[in-house]
């Protein structure tokens, strides 16, 4: 039961990182390669909060999705929104941009040329307090259920329900409906599209950022720990169906749990070899995916 739980709590953060990159590429058709540097601009928005502001983890959830969502608003405007229909270009761009975010944490953002250090800030490993509430554990069906598993997992269920709720009953929902369907139509019917491109980047990116205030609690922060995320990510999209919201809910699960049962049974690097397999083997049978969107 203990590593259900786990493969749960993995499920979730993948869900919440893969979510957020879904909306992005089916709105833009952008292939995103800093969008785990979200999660890691996050967890250190976490971990700067809770030194010198006195933040706990649960003021730090809504904090890093602003900062994240700042974060994504700007790579979109600056350099996104100029290499639209340019997938290598973007590709490069967004891989570069994810390697200066790397580097400006290790520098303190520049000002370790100064001679001027941040704590929090650099290439040390950096933990993250959590709140003596969800240090605790349960007793359920005979196994003992860490507190902050379950706070993860819940954490996803709400996220998932606000941004079904975003896309399917409201106006911008419909709007970026609209734009990731029919680009061109929707800008003849008088919806901004650029404007639909940008606040999607942003959301995106917030949601990663609020995978990585969830990560900070159980894992220690470093500038390059985004990287293994995005591309556990893109596992989780391209196997449960592009632009499909339930296909990311079922492929995150499946995911995360074939994910822990073989790293308990064998080692990591065993269960990142079945996670792959069980990808592929997907990708096989249903080459796009668990869920397809149908196009009338």
């Amino acid at each position: 039961m203990e590593t259900f739980v786990i493969g749960l709590s993995i499920g979730s953060i993948l869900f919440m990182v893969a979510l957020g990159l879904a909306i992005i590429y089916g709105t833009m058709k952008v292939i995103n390669l800093a969008h785990g540097e979200m999660v890691m601009i996050g967890a250190y928005t976490t971990v700067l909060a809770t030194k010198h502001l006195g933040f706990n983890l649960y003021l730090c959830i809504p904090l890093a999705f602003l900062v994240t969502a700042a974060f994504g608003y700007v790579i979109e405007r600056t350099v996104v929104q100029r290499l639209y229909g340019r997938l290598l270009d973007t590709l490069l761009a967004t891989w570069g941009i994810a390697l200066i975010l790397q580097q400006l944490i290790r520098i303190h953002f520049g000002l370790a040329l100064f001679g001027i250090h941040i704590d929090g800030l650099g290439s040390d490993l950096q933990n993250v307090p959590v709140p003596s509430e969800l240090q605790q554990a349960f007793h359920f069906l005979g196994a003992n259920i860490p507190v902050y598993r379950a706070f993860i997992f819940v954490m996803a269920l709400v996220l998932g329900a606000v941004s079904w709720w975003l896309i399917f009953k409201t106006r911008f929902g419909s709007q970026l409906r609209a734009v990731s369907v029919a680009r061109n139509t929707a800008a003849a019917c008088g919806i901004n599209d650029k404007r639909v491109n940008t606040l999607a980047f942003a959301y995106g990116s917030g949601l990663a950022g609020i995978a990585g205030v969830l990560v900070s609690g159980f894992k220690t922060v470093s500038p390059d720990m985004g990287t293994p995320y995005v591309v556990d990510a893109f596992l989780v999209v391209v196997a449960g169906g592009v632009g499909h919201l339930m296909g990311t809910l079922l492929s995150a699960g499946i995911l995360g749990e074939v994910q822990s049962f073989v790293a308990t049974w064998l080692n990591d690097v065993y269960g990142r070899t079945v996670l792959f397999t069980v990808v592929i083997l997907i990708l096989l049978f249903k080459p796009q995916g668990l869920f397809v969107t149908k196009s009338r």
